[in-house]
């Protein structure tokens, strides 16, 4: 029987469950124990799904658990991933990395010493979606990547989330919120980025909440909502990517487009982990619809981890890895730097494009 990684999850917030639901079913890993700030809550979810709750504590001193899952709040990452590492814990944190470039290299440079693998979402570019795209881009469908565009627009999260306050605070905002999703899919299929530039705006300064439990609180808006960036990527296409928390109507702008010498790529919401693709060849007249390549089309949150659990247990690399994680990180920095500077910022950090999934491999499987 195949060895399975012992995980056990910090943070026992909305995101938990998806993980909790999904860790029970990939062959890598078993989690094993979550814990929490609050003791309680992460006995209530402990029980929910069968496994053991406890202190933050008594989960980073159990020698059973291998590595740990970091799903605190932005502000909280770089600290608990700290604490992990310090433990002896592999980390695996949800996005962004950390909220400064500082915290990030920390991260990085101590996991270094301690021999120690980090990860962090998102994952959603392992899905159908995403590595049907990259298969195509790979095998010539479009010719040779010129270009991308990358929108992510919409009103902002006072309306329906319970606690919206952390994403006007640092770490939040549309870029750092849904800005990694975006740019780890444009990186899984044209590389790192070279160089940046961008523009920024608060467009609303305070917002008032209009979900349940905090109708009618108001938030000050501490970071840019609205981002209009620009990517020189490494291998030579230049890409635009819009985030934004203000448009109050509907759009319709794609999700994500490559384009090529030989046609565009249609790429599904890099949100998600299936979704629709379609390629315009050159010298056609409308879209083709391209079936799924691979496996993962429904939500596979956690896939990221049980891939990092599997090169724990085989020496291999894992795909959604600390320096892709910090190559995203600062490159979102870079569209604010950019903007209050007027000038580009040319990046200091790079990373490999990471190894597409095999075909045919189970929807919870890895290898």
């Amino acid at each position: 029987m195949m060895e399975k990684l012992k995980v056990g999850i910090i943070g026992t917030g909305n995101i938990s469950g998806i993980y909790l639901q999904n860790g029970k079913r990939f062959d890598s890993m078993e989690i094993v124990a979550c814990a929490d700030i609050d003791v309680e809550r992460a006995k209530a979810k402990a029980a929910e799904f069968g496994i053991r709750g406890c202190s933050v504590e008594e989960l980073l001193t159990d020698p059973e658990i291998r590595l740990v899952i970091n799903l605190t709040i932005p502000a909280a990452h770089a600290s608990v991933c700290l604490q992990a590492l310090e433990a002896g814990k592999h980390v695996y944190v949800e996005k962004p990395l950390a909220v400064t470039r500082e915290e990030g290299r920390q991260v990085l440079e101590l996991a270094e010493r301690k021999g120690l693998l980090v990860g962090s979402s998102p994952d959603t570019f392992l899905g159908a979606g995403i590595q049907t795209s990259v298969k195509l881009i790979e095998d010539g469908w479009i010719g040779t990547p010129i270009g991308a565009t990358a929108f992510m627009v919409g009103g902002g999260h006072e309306s329906w989330h319970p606690a919206p306050e952390f994403y006007y605070q640092a770490g939040g905002g549309p870029m750092f919120d849904m800005g990694p999703y975006y740019l780890t899919a444009l990186i899984a299929m044209l590389g790192p980025i070279s160089r940046v530039t961008g523009s920024t705006r608060i467009s609303y300064p305070e917002r008032t909440i209009t979900s349940q439990p905090k109708f009618g609180q108001k938030v000050k808006v501490e970071v840019p909502t609205h981002i209009a960036g620009i990517m020189d990527f490494a291998s030579g296409p230049i890409g635009t990517i819009l985030t934004s928390f203000d448009v109050k109507g509907g759009s319709t702008l794609p999700r994500i487009e490559v384009y090529g010498s030989q046609g565009t790529l249609q790429v599904p919401d890099p949100n998600t982990f299936g979704g629709p693709v379609s390629i315009w060849r050159a010298g056609a007249k409308e879209w083709t619809a391209i079936p799924l390549t691979h496996g993962k089309a429904e939500n596979a949150r956690g896939v990221g981890a049980a891939d990092m659990a599997k090169a724990i247990l085989t020496g291999r690399n894992h795909r959604a890895n600390g320096q892709m994680a910090y190559h995203v990180l600062e490159a979102m920095h870079g569209f604010h730097d950019a903007s209050e500077q007027g000038a580009h910022y040319t990046m200091h950090s790079t990373c490999e494009k990471p190894a597409p999934l095999p075909l045919g491999l189970p929807d919870f499987s890895v290898d």
